[in-house]
């Protein structure tokens, strides 16, 4: 497609997908601006940690021309669907954790969120992965966080138990922690269904040339409680109070104007949201860290690396701090018990994981 190897660029950074930018050739030889475009696959083995709802990010994404601003332009070529690279830089490389995101800025986000809510479910004629017996009914929100937890019990848990049972169990993680979750799902506000992003931290969004932020990254997004939305950016993000505070107070008020009745509720919901983020992050951190582990006990060239585990442990047990409310646990072990925890792990489990992936 691009005509050329040399003009590739890639494979960029992500998560979800191996991604390489490139100009087509018939951009180059119309001698206008160059454009440039993402391929975009899957990358194989991946663990997912949320629920997905749509068949193909391409596809929601040419649905949603029109209806939300600043998101990548997708063209066909062949039976290969391609988004329109942003040039620009994203959040995160402008602004760490501790920054103030600039209010021109924060206003173009809270506008975002008003198009999503605007945006009608119902008229989105995109394909879902789920079938309509799992989907709730309009405004269930309780419906709705129970779906999420029973995805987080069962895809990224449960799933995992087996090779990660002794690490779960020296960090006192088990199937109570659920039953703590579940505590306040049926007292959930009622409140509209609209499309969520669910993903909106800073590498999603692109600041361009002229100040413009676009959204991108869509493979997470979903329908159902726009709160879910606002808890997860609030979680991603990482906010200073007081900007998060401000930003929450506008959310509640631009939404409630796109679509009465988005931010019933948010007082006492919000927290719950926050809650389930916060423990979601338990499950999904301790997994991805631990793994990462492996590169220096069984990669190409192996050898203990103290630092990595030093690293793996401190933030393991800052997301159990974080987590440990909503999860019930009635005490965090402490950086020397994560430590010896992962240090077990990594000389034992590990080597089943490895096992496996190298017979699948």
């Amino acid at each position: 497609m691009s005509g050329s190897e040399r003009v590739l660029v890639g494979p960029l950074k992500g998560y979800h997908h191996e991604t390489y930018v490139f100009p087509l050739p018939d951009d180059r030889e119309t001698g206008g601006a160059e454009r440039r475009w993402k391929c975009r696959e899957p990358r194989e083995d991946l663990l997912w940690f949320d629920r997905r709802c749509f068949s193909s990010e391409e596809e929601l994404v040419r649905a949603l021309a029109g209806h939300v601003t600043r998101i990548p332009e997708v063209i066909d070529v062949g039976d290969i669907g391609l988004q329109g690279f942003i040039e620009g830089r994203t959040l995160g490389s402008r602004f760490k954790g501790a920054d103030l995101i600039p209010e021109p800025l924060v206003t173009q986000i809270i506008e975002l969120f008003a198009e999503l809510v605007r945006v009608d479910p119902e008229k989105l004629t995109v394909r879902r992965r789920c079938v309509p017996e799992d989907r709730p009914p309009d405004g269930d929100t309780s419906g709705f966080l129970e779906r999420l937890i029973c995805f987080t019990e069962e895809k990224v848990y449960l799933r995992n138990e087996q090779a990660f049972a002794q690490l779960f169990g020296a960090l006192g993680i088990d199937e109570s922690c659920f039953r703590a979750l579940r505590r306040n799902v049926p007292c959930m506000t009622k409140r509209p269904f609209a499309l969520l992003h669910g993903d909106l931290h800073r590498d999603n969004f692109v600041v361009d040339a002229a100040g413009r932020l676009w959204t991108i990254d869509w493979e997470l997004a979903m329908v159902g409680d726009p709160l879910y939305d606002l808890a997860t950016h609030l979680h991603l993000m990482r906010y200073r109070p007081d900007q998060a505070e401000r930003l929450t107070r506008r959310w509640c008020e631009t939404v409630e104007d796109a679509r009465p009745g988005s931010s019933e509720g948010w007082e006492q919901d919000l927290p719950v949201l926050l809650g389930y983020k916060r423990a979601q992050s338990v499950f999904t951190d301790v997994i991805r860290v631990a793994l990462s582990l492996q590169a220096s006990t069984l990669g190409a060239q192996p050898g203990f690396s103290w630092w990595s585990l030093y690293r793996a442990a401190r933030e393991i047990q800052g997301v159990l701090a974080q987590g440990a409310t909503p999860l019930g646990l009635t005490s965090v072990p402490t950086l020397g018990q994560v430590t010896a925890a992962l240090k077990v792990w990594t000389r034992t489990d590990a080597l089943l994981v490895r096992r496996g992936h190298d017979e699948a």
